[in-house]
């Protein structure tokens, strides 16, 4: 029997379900009439043929007698499933970009066909490897000439605010994000930016600013008759799309501190000779040999690795790292390389919860765990000694993530480790590549094991056993 998705019920005339390999819709009622609109105008077509919008079919017999029985009268569409869903407070910067201008691209086009979207949710907006699609069909309304964008406030504080955080100040958005599952309020980026008189900037005043001050206004005046609102243009509504399409079209994110996680792939003291060579000879033998569909990639920097396992057999990767400008390189990367890549931001050892409405609105990673393979490069010892996890911890965490995997084990007299120990300590006396093999064989069989130095940097490759 199909199930729903804990996500979908703010809308009743459009229920999401899971069945299978499949992503069902019922629709009823406004939601079925304006999807059978928006196919006829011939909007349908094309977003979907510019690739901006999930596909929607009307599902078969066979299909429907999996639904709930309350669903089973309505109208069902079936939409193909997506390799991982995500959320914004997950997205680097580049990822939440290229979100915001294929929602206002969306939009524009929808309006040559006399539509419009019903709101401007971010969560309406997956990725499928490095590209964004829009994945609420029915969010499509009827264009009525003079309506305003009903969506406005909500696409500033769930795509604008974050970027803008970024962009002006060097703040992360992810974390403010993740507590704040609506976005980021107009008033808090009012109060940073008063205190360094940017809110004068054209865009600012318009977008945020001005609509900020309103809202205010309106929350404090006393009761009164509200004069009806004078009707916006078609043209006038165009003009504004177009112009916060240019404006975050040239938004950039200030750089933030690097961390150890991203000086390895610029740091000399990492390697020598030809022991990054051999490192990624070995992971793309691993990757041919295993042809995996879905790959983690944990601690996975600006993606050099991700891209080896798609180079040799990976179908698609998913990256994980919290350092946020070494993933502004990894998108990057993806887009140069129209790979089939996602990298996400998420701190290992405090990864994105269940949250939300019942916290199962929006799920957790460990909930999202797809992965056929997974891969963990120089990332036990950032756990293990600059996080206090003990090794055994670590080993189970890594081979439960998928059935086979190659994980790197960095000594601690590597001057990576050493320079962690700088400033703090020593209290690691387990940490050492006897107990952590001995860790790891507690939950899976060494099938390879690689020295890249006599005494130092190791890979192995696991296969997890039953039990």
């Amino acid at each position: 029997m199909a199930s729903r998705d804990p996500g979908s019920f703010r809308d009743p005339s459009a229920t999401v379900f899971a069945s299978g390999g499949a992503i069902l819709r019922s629709v009823n009622g406004e939601a079925e009439r304006n999807f059978l609109l928006l196919k006829s105008s011939g909007a349908y077509d094309d977003l979907l043929g510019r690739g901006w919008i999930i596909g929607a079919e009307e599902a078969d017999a066979a299909v429907l007698t999996d639904m709930p029985e309350p669903a089973r009268g309505t109208r069902v569409l079936v939409h193909p499933r997506l390799p991982f869903i995500s959320y914004p407070y997950e997205w680097p910067f580049a990822l939440l970009k290229r979100a915001a201008l294929l929602h206002l691209d969306v939009q524009l086009r929808a309006l040559d066909f006399d539509f419009a979207l019903s709101d401007a949710s971010a969560y309406n907006v997956q990725f499928a490897g490095h590209r964004p699609v829009f994945i609420d069909i029915s969010s499509f309304v009827p264009y009525r000439d003079g309506d305003y964008w009903t969506g406005q406030r909500q696409f500033i504080e769930q795509f604008v605010n974050p970027l803008l955080l970024r962009a002006l100040f060097g703040i992360a958005h992810n974390s403010w994000y993740r507590g704040a599952l609506e976005g980021i309020a107009s008033r808090d980026i009012v109060a940073l930016l008063g205190r360094f008189r940017r809110w004068l900037a054209p865009d600012i005043l318009t977008n945020i600013t001005l609509p900020d001050l309103m809202q205010r206004r309106a929350r404090h005046a006393p009761d009164a008759t509200t004069r009806p609102a004078r009707p916006l243009p078609k043209a006038a509504l165009q003009l504004l799309l177009r112009r916060l399409h240019r404006w975050i079209s040239k938004l950039a994110p200030k750089a933030i501190a690097p961390t150890e996680w991203q000086r390895y792939e610029t740091d000399n003291v990492s390697y020598a000779g030809d022991e990054e060579r051999r490192k990624r000879d070995f992971v793309a033998d691993f990757a041919r040999r295993h042809a995996p569909a879905s790959a983690w990639d944990i601690g996975c920097n600006t993606g050099r690795y991700a891209e080896a396992l798609l180079q040799n057999g990976a179908k698609s990767v998913i990256g994980f790292d919290a350092d946020l400008d070494a993933l502004e390189g990894a998108a990057a990367r993806a887009a140069a390389g129209h790979l089939d890549f996602l990298p996400l931001f998420s701190d290992a050892a405090n990864p994105s919860p269940a949250q939300g409405w019942a916290e199962a609105e929006r799920t957790g990673l460990s909930s999202r765990r797809n992965a056929d393979a997974v891969i963990a490069l120089a990332l036990v010892h950032h756990l293990a000694i600059g996080r206090n996890v003990p090794l055994p911890f670590v080993a189970e965490w890594l081979v439960g993530l998928a059935p086979r995997g190659v994980i790197e084990f960095v000594p601690k007299a590597d001057p990576m480790v050493q320079r962690m120990l700088r400033l703090r300590r020593d209290i690691f006396a387990d940490y050492d590549s006897g107990r952590f093999e001995q860790a790891l064989g507690r939950h899976a069989r060494i099938v390879r094991r690689l020295e890249l130095a006599a005494g130092g940097r190791a890979l192995y490759e696991f296969e997890r056993v039953a039990g």
